[in-house]
């Protein structure tokens, strides 16, 4: 049954024993039916989470020039500051502008392989103008990291998995990353524009965002192709499963399909400030063990639904091309960054541009229409390496 409205979780419940059960017993309905839900009581202040809205707001404020010296080309980690209408999902422009920031990791030794480049210091603004932006954000981007890793073990358990069932996919020092996003409303933008991020899934196992605004616009698809609105509710985060999570599962939690719509004229800008939880960019992907009784659940969904998903986004992974999520992570952002990679890796971009010439020429010869199925993201558009690694095909029974 498609649903209707995304479910809200009381974190504090996975916090007694008493209530414990039943808080995984709702996580378990909404990872297999939903993919897309609330979280409350997260154990983040409240103070913490005003001043990461309010600084994240006054990033957008400062002089141009000040914010294209942190600018994503800059430098070859794929961290730093995006302009408006610099990324393209399902085809269409983004319109928004957003830096991106991460767990700090040292600069890559020339022995390491080269997409330990994405592993990197942040470039921050400057502290004369945001004197407080850098320590207010690591320690968000602290306290964020024990979150997911947390509910990582909370999911696991909903699976009747053991709590560290997943743990295999992360590094001891876990680079995890975020995004601080402005979406503009129409009234600066082209006519008829209000893709703020197209309609996309999450990578990777599990994202967190914190509407940092009043602003509606947030949406994900159920099974019947209708969109529910997800509308800012104070003192959550909405999570979103993500592809991976959905592959090393055997498709027992469901990735779900969202898109971002921008403020119409004179609602002002949308803010938004998601946390993607990070894998191991060494991972060679298997997928976990889910018992038996919960594959049965999941069957069971499936036959009421009437047959597998059809709304899956298409993957393009040749199993054995990649030896680890690292060197498909580094080309997936050198296709979505052309200009970090033109700076920084001519090689690699050149190759990517002349598969992309290929795969076009092919389809024009086959006279295929250009389909726009759901791209592949992290919260509200973030790229990665995952739609490199798992094939549709292979999704359900990966062993890579």
């Amino acid at each position: 049954m498609a649903f209707s409205s995304v479910p809200v979780l009381d974190l504090s419940l996975a916090l007694n024993s008493n209530t414990k059960g039943p808080f995984l017993d709702s996580l378990r309905h909404a990872l297999l039916e939903v993919g897309f839900f609330y979280i409350k009581n997260v154990g983040i202040s409240d103070g913490l989470i005003e001043d990461v809205i309010t600084q994240g707001k006054a990033f957008f404020d400062l002089p141009e020039e000040k914010k294209l010296e942190v600018q994503m080309k800059n430098v070859p980690s794929f961290l730093g500051y995006n302009k408006l209408g610099n990324e393209i999902t399902a085809f269409k422009t983004d319109w928004r502008e957003q830096i991106d920031l991460s767990t700090p990791h040292p600069l890559r030794s020339p022995t390491d392989p080269l997409y330990y480049n994405l592993l990197a210091p942040n470039q921050w603004p400057d502290p004369i103008f945001l004197p407080y932006f850098r320590s207010i954000f690591e320690s968000y981007i602290q306290q964020m990291s024990s979150l997911s890793t947390t509910f990582t073990s909370l999911i696991a358990e909903a699976l009747h998995m053991t709590p560290t069932a997943f743990d295999r996919f992360f590094d001891k020092d876990q680079q995890h990353k975020l995004k601080i996003v402005k979406y503009p409303d129409t009234a600066s933008l082209p006519e008829n524009q209000r893709q703020g991020v197209g309609p996309h899934k999450d990578s990777m196992l599990t994202s967190y965002l914190l509407q940092a605004s009043h602003h509606r616009g947030l949406q994900a698809q159920n099974l019947m192709g209708d969109w529910i609105d997800c509308p800012p509710l104070p003192g959550t985060l909405v999570v979103a499963i993500g592809q991976g999570l959905e592959a090393l599962t055997h498709g027992v939690c469901v990735s779900t399909t969202h898109r971002v719509l921008s403020p119409t004229v004179g609602e002002g800008s949308r803010f938004s400030i998601p946390f993607f939880q990070g894998v191991s960019y060494d991972a060679t992907f298997e997928s976990v063990d889910v018992p038996e009784d919960v594959l049965k659940i999941k069957e069971e969904l499936v036959g009421k639904r009437g047959g597998e998903r059809t709304d899956d986004v298409e993957f393009t992974f040749t199993k054995g091309r990649w030896a680890h999520l690292g060197e498909a992570t580094l080309t997936n952002r050198i296709r979505s960054h052309p200009d970090v990679g033109e700076r920084w890796y001519p090689e690699i971009l050149a190759k990517v541009r002349e598969e992309q010439r290929k795969a076009a020429g092919e389809k024009e010869r086959r006279g295929m229409e250009k389909e726009e199925l759901p791209a592949v993201h992290g919260a509200e558009g973030e790229h990665d390496g995952m739609n490199e690694w798992i094939s549709l095909s292979e999704r359900l029974g990966l062993t890579v």
